[in-house]
């Protein structure tokens, strides 16, 4: 069999791969066998080795761009920031790698006679990590499970998205110095399933939707490996009564519609204060025009195609139900080409708290707007949800933001920005949203086992 990726914008063949099943010996041996070696080397050379070849990602950035765009549809500015991004991440993560992995040192105990009892921490790698990543952020997702797993001493088998492959292919070349550590593979999703339960994975970790999540969880389900969970989101913005209206509303809507809202932490619900309500919807409405269709290579293109053939109808369905409910159309609300998976960027106001658009992940551009009359209905309405990634406060009140901070059921809370990642801060899912850590040093954790050393001298 092969695996065939389409061009979201023309709906022309990118790229054919064939299926690597029958190759699973071959690959996972090469992995044990490469992760013992990789494992030996100090790991400071190891942290040098990395840094070195995260240059391959800088050399080839316009070729990976291209590549990123004709598989997903992002817009080739996005793309080359997505590189950009990648790179920056990625060296962030592994300067934290000397502290995170240092070996921690407890205070001597007295030992027999005029002995010591030394005590120790040590970090030590799994072995070889199943990383399943996503197609939405084809170079972010997999730096996050890539780089500390790799320098803990792990060896990383990279199963890139169905619609990715090339992405995967990018992470093999780039890291080949690397003693054969990191190898990708295609694969079917049943093929998947029954590698994620082979002996010879020590440790997973998935991006994706919640069903895919619980797929994963179910192949893993024999075997006592750490399986790490990035899921879906439907993540709040609340736009307070003191907010700066002109800096947070077209900030708003770009948190909803850059990428085309396909990131698990675009902002999906927005409440608003009810004295501020028709002014923010005057300035989103203003500044959804910004956000247009176009040829995804075209450099002036904002709004490229859904990466997935099923989005624009899954959008209509949720645009429909919200009307349906009660809610209001401001702008947008079709698929935007007569060909391409495309769909307006939209603006519906009114939306009531149950209608799909505000419980489901809708995964596109599509702002959904509520007046509330006090931030205590706002964190009501935010924490409604059986989802928890991140959640955003509009305001100029540090105050009013510490308060939102301590209650809300996120893994990350903004004040006055969102849909970003910080590497230095953990990175990880509440509820549905999923279950364990990247980034940070906390996200080292991930990717390593504890020993303790008892050594009487």
């Amino acid at each position: 069999m092969t695996q065939v990726v389409i061009n979201p914008h023309d709906g022309s063949t990118v790229c054919e791969h064939p299926y690597m099943d029958e190759r699973r010996d071959e690959l996972l041996d090469g992995l044990v066998a490469a992760q013992r070696a990789w494992r030996e080397v100090p790991l400071a050379e190891r942290v040098e080795r990395i840094g070195a070849a995260l240059a391959g990602f800088s050399e080839h950035a316009e070729a990976i761009a291209r590549d990123v765009t004709l598989q997903v549809g992002k817009p080739i500015s996005q793309s080359r920031g997505e590189v950009q991004g990648c790179v920056a991440r990625a060296e962030h993560v592994l300067s934290l790698a000397p502290t995170a992995l240092a070996t921690d040192v407890l205070e001597d105990l007295p030992g027999r006679g005029e002995g010591v009892i030394e005590r120790r921490i040590r970090h030590e790698p799994l072995g070889v990590i199943a990383n399943l990543a996503a197609w939405n952020y084809p170079l972010l997702i997999p730096v996050n499970v890539v780089i500390p797993a790799l320098a803990a001493g792990n060896a990383v088998l990279l199963k890139h998205s169905e619609r990715t492959p090339l992405v995967g292919e990018w992470f093999e070349r780039i890291f080949a110095p690397l003693e054969g550590a990191l190898r990708q593979v295609v694969l079917t999703h049943d093929h998947t399933a029954a590698w994620l339960g082979d002996a010879r994975i020590d440790g997973v970790g998935f991006t994706g939707s919640v069903r895919g999540g619980l797929a994963v969880q179910r192949a893993a389900r024999e075997r006592f490996v750490p399986v790490g969970l990035e899921l879906g989101g439907k993540d709040p913005a609340y736009v307070a009564e003191d907010a700066d209206l002109e800096f947070s509303a077209p900030n708003v809507v770009e948190g909803a519609c850059y990428n085309a809202g396909q990131s698990c932490c675009a902002i999906e619900r927005v409440y608003v204060h009810r004295s501020r309500y028709e002014e923010f919807l005057e300035r989103a409405e203003a500044a959804l025009a910004g956000w247009a269709h176009g040829d995804p290579l075209d450099e002036a293109t904002t709004l490229g195609p859904q990466a997935t053939e099923r989005a624009p109808e899954l959008l209509e369905t949720h645009v429909r139900d919200a009307l349906e409910s009660g809610a209001k159309l401001v702008a947008g609300g079709e698929r935007g080409r007569e060909t391409g998976w495309y769909f307006q960027a939209t603006l519906l106001r009114d939306v009531p708290q149950g209608c799909l658009a505000m419980q489901e992940e809708s995964f596109g551009p599509l702002v959904c707007v509520h007046p509330v009359d006090d931030d205590a209905e706002a964190l009501a309405k935010m924490n409604d949800s059986r989802f928890g990634l991140t959640a955003s406060v509009w305001t100029e009140s540090a105050e009013r933001a510490d308060w939102f901070a301590d209650r809300l059921e996120a893994g990350t809370v903004f004040q006055n920005r969102c849909d970003v990642l910080d590497p230095g801060l953990p990175w990880t899912g509440w509820k549905e949203s999923g279950r364990g850590v990247t980034l940070s040093r906390y996200g080292y954790a991930s990717f390593t086992r504890l020993k303790g050393l008892h050594l009487r001298r």
